[in-house]
């Protein structure tokens, strides 16, 4: 059943932090904690947890499946398993929102690279407006944010090309752990600034009155793209674990990875803006215009710990913008890999070159050239709202239709059981959730994204 030839990871710990580095990127340091902090702190995080548990896990462990047990790239991997090419159409979707995802996500990607050196250069001091003006001059200049993203995509590839065990496995294997001391610095400095106490308890006391039908549709929602749930990375990198894997083992610590940086994320954050007085806010703003300006601010007394912190936090954001362009590229270079016959090198090169293309243009679409729009958005966000809303929750809704409901069970029983060496304790809980709620949960975001519900 598994193709031997085929690269594998090498070791337990190789799958858990490359995998978690998927999840793991921008959207847990800059969507969940302005989500928290939107939708009631603690409270939200109580119904993220519960639906990161519920549909998250299923979910992931749905992807595994499909994955391991075809041992090939995504698209191909539903057409192996359901003996049909409409059930391909998954796959290619998935192929396909990687592509995207990856060409746009190096742009923010490359302005991390710029505010690493920028910081390092102490080129990000002065006030609020100065902050301000640094951001819009830069992202909308038409050749330094290009040439970033571009730079960007040519460290990925040259991780990719390594292949499996010497590129993405070793480069988690540094990446990770460098990641998680960074953050945990940051946190511990956050937290001991006068008045960090205020931003601790935003983030861990519950204020349940918020929670309407909306907050629970967002802590849906963020569960599933910081878990990287429908786009065929999950798969791909699942078609590289060995027969000895424990998928519904690995899914739970993933998931309490990914969800500990996030609320990591929340703790190097908050602290730091209460103790300053401003508040949080989302997207690219928080980290480019709000954040330099709060650690400065924060660490006024001390300005060397406040140049360490800033150099450090950009380096830890481009570590984690690193760790998931990996897995993005990974998706399409597995398939231009096998499906064309090429060396893993000439189909990783042929994706860099696609993504550089898309880079370059939602780059220059930011505000260098103002035709790049659609609907009133720019190209970058266009694609943003493309993916995020519409492919991401598509793929994963047809998996779990097609694991739950297509698929002989025996082979879902095979895959969770490790060929009935594993006690299959909840595997009945498992595939009630993949058949019943995760599609009901993952309509329901769908509507409400669309305003219908």
């Amino acid at each position: 059943m598994h193709n031997n030839d085929r690269a594998n990871f090498g070791s337990r710990l190789g799958i858990i932090l490359a995998t978690a580095g998927s999840a793991v990127g921008l959207g847990n340091v800059w969507r969940f904690p302005y989500m928290a902090g939107h939708d009631g702190g603690a409270a939200f995080i109580l119904l993220y947890l519960a639906c990161v548990l519920f549909l998250g896990i299923p979910g992931m462990i749905s992807e595994f499946i499909v994955g391991r047990n075809s041992a090939t790239n995504a698209a191909r991997a539903y057409i192996k398993l359901s003996h049909s090419r409409p059930w391909g159409l998954i796959g290619y979707m998935g192929v396909f929102t990687g592509i995207i995802i990856l060409g746009f996500y190096a742009v923010v990607a490359g302005w991390c690279l710029q505010y690493f050196f920028a910081s390092i250069l102490e080129h990000l001091q002065g006030d609020k407006d100065y902050i301000m003006n640094y951001f819009a001059t830069f992202s909308s200049s038409p050749f330094k944010p290009t040439a970033w993203a571009v730079a960007f995509l040519f460290i990925t590839h040259y991780i990719v090309s390594h292949g499996i065990r010497d590129g993405i496995e070793r480069a988690s294997k540094v990446m990770m752990p460098a990641l998680f001391v960074l953050l945990i610095i940051i946190v511990v400095a956050s937290c001991t600034l006068p008045g960090a106490a205020e931003g601790v308890e935003f983030l861990f006391k519950p204020d349940f009155t918020k929670i309407t039908p909306n907050v629970f549709l967002d802590a849906l929602g963020q569960a599933f793209f910081s878990l990287s749930l429908g786009s065929a990375c999950l798969c791909t990198y699942a078609s590289y674990f060995n027969r000895q894997t424990n998928l519904g083992k690995s899914a739970v610590q993933i998931a309490l990875i990914d969800t500990m940086i996030a609320v990591l994320a929340g703790l190097m954050i908050f602290p730091a803006a209460f103790s300053v007085g401003v508040s949080p806010d989302s997207g690219p703003s928080l980290i480019f215009i709000t954040l330099p300006n709060v650690f400065q601010q924060a660490f006024s007394g001390m300005p060397t710990l406040g140049y360490v912190i800033s150099v450090m936090f950009y380096a830890l954001m481009a570590l984690a913008a690193l760790t998931s362009t990996i897995s993005m590229h990974e998706i399409a270079t597995a398939f231009f890999h096998e499906e064309l016959n090429l060396s893993r090198r000439g189909g990783s090169l042929i994706v860099t070159a696609i993504c550089c293309v898309i880079a370059v243009l939602c780059s220059l679409s930011v505000g260098a050239v103002s035709g790049l729009s659609f609907f009133g958005k720019s190209l970058m966000d266009s694609l943003d709202f493309i993916t995020a809303q519409i492919f991401l929750p598509l793929g994963s809704f047809l998996t779990c239709l097609f694991v739950g409901w297509h698929i002989p069970k025996r082979i879902t029983v095979y895959e969770f059981t490790n060929h009935g060496t594993l006690k299959g304790t909840f595997f009945k809980v498992y595939l009630f959730a993949v058949r019943y709620v995760c599609p009901a949960a993952i309509a329901a975001i769908f509507l409400h994204q669309f305003g219908i519900l």
